[in-house]
């Protein structure tokens, strides 16, 4: 389907003097993705939001109004029911998706509330079991220790905070999707420029999409490792902070 947006891009490219080669480089997006653009062979890129983000991260790198041509892509392509986004399939259970590991969260959540309870009930029976003071019949005594000072109460620890805490910072353009262990968009498909960062976040879990590897991902305030590539990525965080990379149909698309 002709739009006007490969010619625009193409022209742009030109007055520029720059080859597609130099625009890989400079943008992360591959010479492929970058032809098929100009010459508007949508199905040869990844479709939906990803390719509305190649158009506004070339287009913005020509020094052109991404943002108007994605809307001319959407528009020419149809409403989002007849685009193409990326299929989000529901894959397999396992312990690092899905029910398993929410499941495993909201059981650890119950098992330290337990404990905490345990222990209240601990202290309040060691402090009733002394010996009975001088005051008034049927009043307790303030607890005190043998100087006749009060005893200073036992400190609560404080509940340990469930999940794992996520940050995110590009190092370069980068689209970002993020949804948390209920599905619930944290960044939702946004452009992210060199330098900006986005979180921290804390959930049981997250799924993640990136337009290219452009990006540090931290957990739990430490680095993991994520591939260099200038082509969409994606990856699965449960509430361990076990890093898994997604396939293409698995990876949210915040459409």
């Amino acid at each position: 389907m002709a739009t006007g947006i490969g010619e625009t891009l193409r022209e742009a490219r030109s007055r520029r003097k720059v080859d597609l080669t130099e625009v890989e480089g400079a943008i992360k997006i591959r010479v492929r993705y970058l032809q098929a653009m100009e010459n508007e062979e949508w199905d040869a890129l990844p479709g939906g939001a990803y390719t509305r983000g190649f158009i506004r991260t070339y287009a913005g790198y020509l020094g052109l109004d991404g943002d108007r041509l994605a809307d001319d892509y959407r528009r020419a392509t149809g409403p989002p029911d007849g685009e193409r986004p990326p299929k989000r399939v529901e894959p397999a259970p396992s312990a690092m998706r899905g029910g398993g590991s929410r499941l495993s969260g909201r059981l650890t959540i119950v098992a330290v509330c337990l404990v905490l309870v345990a222990a209240v009930v601990g202290i309040a029976l060691a402090g009733g079991g002394g010996e009975s003071g001088g005051g008034p019949s049927g009043s307790s005594p303030s607890a005190t220790d043998r100087a006749g000072r009060p005893e200073a109460k036992a400190k609560q620890a404080p509940a340990p905070k469930s999940g794992v805490a996520v940050r995110l910072a590009a190092t370069g353009e980068v689209w970002v999707c993020v949804l948390d262990a209920t599905e619930k968009p944290l960044v939702e498909g946004q452009i992210l420029a060199a330098g900006e960062e986005a979180g921290p976040y804390r959930s049981d879990g997250f799924e993640m999409a990136f337009g290219n590897g452009s990006v540090d991902v931290f957990v739990d305030g430490n680095p993991v490792e994520i591939e260099e590539s200038s082509s969409p990525i994606g990856y699965a965080i449960d509430s361990q902070g076990r890093l898994t990379a997604l396939e293409e149909g698995e990876r949210p698309s915040c459409e």
